[in-house]
C-alpha cells in the first residue's frame, strides 16, 4: 500500500500544472444555462463546456460519450459487464454576478489559491475525477466494475441532465459527487423554490431588479421609484441616484450560497427596508414590501413561521434569490432547504399565510430530503479513506446544498470544499465573486478520490 501511495504521489506532482491548465481551460468557457437550440438543450455555454471536458478527456487517452449535449462521460471498463462505479460533477455555472476583482472566466492563481467562476463549483472536481481515471488506467488496476466520470451540464438550474441519463441508462452500482464538502455527506435537506408575486401595484414601484440566480443570495439589488432624492437619507449598503426623473435606489450586500447564508447580506432586503422605511409606495406596494421584508428579516425562517429543526439535519434555510418586475408584478423568488420535520406543502401554507392578500405563491417546486446510514459499506469506504490520508477522525455529515447525489438509488457527495476552511480576504465562496480553491486542497482530494475508487473495487456493490 505504500508503493501505491507513493506512485498516486508521484503522479500528482507530475501533473500539477497539468491539471491547473486544465481547471483554467474549463473556467475559461463561460457555461451558464443558456436559452435551447437545437444540439444544445441547456444553452451555448454548456454546450461547449461539455465538449471541453471530453476534449480534455480523450487528450488523456480516456474513452469518452457525449448522450445528446445533455450529459457526457469518460470511463475505463470493468470485468463486471453493466456493473460501475461513477463520480459525478457538472461543468454549468451560476452567473459571474458582481463584485470580482477580476476576469471571472479567466482563471488566476494567488498565494496557493485559483479563482475564477467554477474552480470549486464544479470545474476543478471535474478535472480531479478525470485524473482520478487517468491514473487508474496508466497503473493498469485491474477493474472489477467499470469506472464512469459523469460529466453534467444542468445541476444548477434544474438537474434534467441526470434524469435524462438514468431514463436510459443503469443506474451506477454506487456513486459519489465531488460538489460539496469532504469528510461524506450521506444526506441532504429537501429543496422548496416558488416565486412569490405581487397584484399589479400602479404606484411608485417603476422597476425592482437583483439577483443572478435563485440559488444565490444577491449582493446587488436596485428598485427604480418616484421619489423626491433630496428628501431621501443615506442607509448603510444603499446608495441613491437620479434617473430619469426619478430616483435609483441601490443595495450593495455580500453574496453567498442559498444553502449556506450564514455572513451573507442578501441586497434585496436592503432595499425593501429602505423603501419601506422611507414611506415610497402606495398601499399595494408597501403591502408587497412587508410580506418580502418578512422573507429577508432571518434565514431561518422565523419571521415567515417556517422554522424547523429535526435534530438531524441542520435547521431549515429560506433566502429571496432574485426579484424582477413583469406586468407591473413584482416577483420575488425563494428558495429554502428544509429538514425532515416539514414538508412542501406545510411550506407553501404557511408561506400564503404569511403573505395574505398581498402576494401570492407561484410555481413551486421540490425535492425530498434524503438520508442514508453511515454504516453502509461504500460510505466507511470513503470517510476511511479521506481520515487516513488527512489524519483526522471525522465522521459523516448533512448538509443543505443539493446535489446529484440525491437522484441516484445508492449515492453521497464526497468533497472537495473543507469545512470550517477559512477563505483569505481575497477569495469568495462557491456562487460568490471572486470563487476561490486552495490549490493543495484540491490536489490532495486527488489522491483521496484515487485510493477511494480503487478500494470500492473490493466492495460486493
Amino acid at each position: 500500500m505504500q508503493q501505491w501511495e507513493q506512485a498516486i504521489d508521484a503522479f500528482i506532482a507530475q501533473n500539477k500544472q497539468n491539471i491547473l491548465r486544465d481547471i483554467g481551460r474549463l473556467v475559461a468557457v463561460p457555461s451558464v444555462q443558456g436559452e435551447p437550440a437545437p444540439g444544445a438543450p441547456f444553452g451555448a455555454g454548456p454546450k461547449a463546456a461539455l465538449k471541453k471536458a471530453l476534449e480534455i478527456a480523450g487528450e488523456l487517452g480516456l474513452a469518452v460519450h457525449n448522450c445528446e449535449d445533455k450529459i457526457g462521460w469518460a470511463e475505463l471498463p470493468g470485468a463486471e459487464p453493466g456493473s460501475y462505479i461513477a463520480t459525478i460533477t457538472h461543468l454549468d455555472v451560476v452567473p459571474a454576478g458582481n463584485g470580482w476583482d477580476a476576469d471571472p472566466f479567466v482563471m488566476r492563481e494567488r498565494e496557493g489559491w485559483i479563482l475564477g467562476r467554477g474552480v470549486a463549483d464544479d470545474k476543478g472536481p471535474t478535472v480531479l475525477c478525470l485524473y482520478a481515471l487517468r491514473f487508474l488506467q496508466e497503473q493498469g488496476l485491474p477493474l472489477r466494475y467499470g469506472v464512469r466520470a459523469l460529466l453534467g451540464t444542468n445541476e444548477e438550474t434544474g438537474m434534467a441532465d441526470v434524469d435524462y441519463y438514468l431514463g436510459h441508462y443503469p443506474a451506477p452500482a454506487f456513486c459519489f459527487s465531488p460538489d460539496a464538502e469532504f469528510p461524506v455527506c450521506n444526506g441532504e435537506k429537501g429543496h422548496y423554490g416558488a416565486n412569490l408575486v405581487s397584484p399589479v401595484c400602479a404606484g411608485d414601484i417603476l422597476g425592482f431588479a437583483g439577483g443572478v440566480a435563485p440559488n444565490a443570495v444577491p449582493d446587488e439589488a436596485s428598485a427604480l421609484v418616484r421619489a423626491d432624492l433630496a428628501a431621501l437619507q443615506p442607509a448603510p449598503g444603499i446608495t441613491l441616484s437620479a434617473e430619469g426623473g426619478a430616483v435609483r435606489v441601490s443595495g450593495h450586500g455580500k453574496a453567498g450560497h442559498a444553502a449556506m447564508p450564514e455572513g451573507t447580506v442578501n441586497a434585496i432586503g436592503l432595499v425593501v427596508n429602505y423603501l419601506l422605511e422611507n414611506g415610497i409606495g402606495n398601499e399595494a406596494e408597501r403591502a408587497c414590501l412587508a410580506v418580502l421584508q418578512k422573507l429577508h428579516a432571518a434565514t431561518d425562517g422565523s419571521a415567515l413561521g417556517i422554522a424547523a429543526d429535526d435534530g438531524r439535519f441542520s435547521p431549515l434555510t429560506i433566502i429571496g434569490g432574485t426579484i424582477r418586475t413583469e406586468g407591473g408584478r413584482i416577483i420575488q423568488s425563494v428558495d429554502s432547504r428544509y429538514p425532515t420535520n416539514t414538508n412542501a406543502d406545510t411550506l407553501t401554507r404557511r408561506l400564503a399565510a404569511a403573505a395574505g392578500s398581498a402576494m401570492t405563491v407561484e410555481d413551486v417546486h421540490t425535492n425530498v430530503p434524503f438520508y442514508i446510514e453511515p454504516d453502509t459499506a461504500p460510505i466507511r469506504t470513503l470517510i476511511d479513506t479521506y481520515n487516513e490520508v488527512t489524519g483526522e477522525s471525522a465522521k459523516p455529515f448533512t448538509m443543505g446544498g443539493g446535489t446529484y447525489a440525491r437522484h441516484f438509488p445508492l449515492a453521497v457527495s464526497f468533497g472537495p470544499e473543507r469545512q470550517g476552511l477559512a477563505l483569505p480576504g481575497f477569495a469568495g465562496p462557491m456562487h460568490g465573486a471572486n470563487e476561490g480553491a486552495e490549490i493543495h486542497a484540491l490536489l490532495q482530494a486527488l489522491k483521496i478520490y484515487i485510493l477511494a475508487l480503487s478500494r470500492l473495487q473490493a466492495l460486493e456493490l
